[in-house]
């Protein structure tokens, strides 16, 4: 058993396991062990290389970044064919209304910290994409040629797309600069959505899951309102620390172009009519 191998070759001793949710790729279990309760994860090394190892950089990124917090890392290592990574286990609490203003000014906080340029200092993955991050001057360079535009060539070739669905994107890029406004590159998440956060019993705010990157800061404003959204009060405490521009709330599904296209070119069905929803006034 996969699961076993690596256990034998870990530095503490685990009493018992059980599986847990942790996400649609990864094989994931909780570990009660004689140094306490730690989450761990794994996948063969072949199937998304290096998975673990870009995990770890964003996590560390984050934390470096003294906005949130991230569980504690044990290890984050190879064995054999197998990847794996185990953090420290997070008790879950129950969002009180202060935890949420708090999260919203500590995001604002982390968007606030001046990067020199978009992208980032490696590749690393959004879900199961590749996610290239070459360091660009302009967000519409990162945007339109290493996120948009390579995923409406997949979503072609997948036969998700037709030819009008590539113009209009090609159109939707020529006006990034127009939809955006102009403002430093900011540290991301990445893929700020409820599932990459936990919210411990001790109302303690911790990332999880990130796919980072420097970008404009929108991005993580709208994929936290893709699926479903936070309570208001998180906005508006991120505004009365950064505020967003009048009319930001109308351009946000163009931030969410990027996650909905890769939806679509995994999933297909629903979210291919939400992508061409989205760029229906560029056809």
């Amino acid at each position: 058993m996969e699961l076993l191998k690596i256990l034998n070759i870990l530095s503490f001793k685990t009493k018992k396991y059980r599986p847990v949710s942790g996400g649609d790729i990864n094989q994931t279990y909780c570990l009660d062990t004689d140094q306490g309760k730690m989450f761990l994860k794994y996948n063969l090394k072949s199937y998304y290389p290096n998975l673990f190892k870009c995990e770890y950089k964003g996590l560390k990124v984050i934390e470096e970044s003294q906005t949130f917090k991230i569980p504690t890392i044990i290890e984050c290592n190879e064995e054999n064919h197998l990847q794996f990574l185990i953090l420290k286990w997070i008790e879950k609490g129950t969002p009180q209304k202060k935890t949420w203003e708090i999260f919203g000014s500590k995001l604002a906080k982390m968007h606030c910290i001046p990067q020199p340029l978009y992208g980032f200092t490696e590749d690393n993955y959004l879900g199961t994409l590749v996610q290239k991050n070459p360091q660009c001057i302009s967000w519409k360079d990162l945007y339109s040629n290493f996120r948009i535009l390579p995923l409406a060539e997949k979503l072609f070739n997948e036969k998700k797309f037709n030819s009008n669905d590539v113009i209009a994107t090609e159109k939707f890029c020529d006006f990034i600069n127009e939809i955006f406004p102009s403002e430093n590159p900011s540290l991301l998440h990445g893929d700020l959505w409820s599932g990459n956060f936990i919210i411990s019993n001790t109302q303690e705010i911790y990332f999880i899951d990130p796919a980072v990157y420097y970008g404009h800061r929108k991005m993580d404003i709208g994929m936290s309102k893709l699926f479903g959204g936070f309570p208001p009060l998180f906005y508006e405490s991120y505004n009365e620390v950064y505020p967003l521009e009048k009319g930001w709330i109308f351009r946000l599904p163009y931030t969410q172009l990027y996650p909905l296209m890769f939806h679509a070119y995994e999933f297909g069905g629903f979210y291919i009519d939400e992508v061409r929803n989205i760029l229906k006034k560029f056809y």
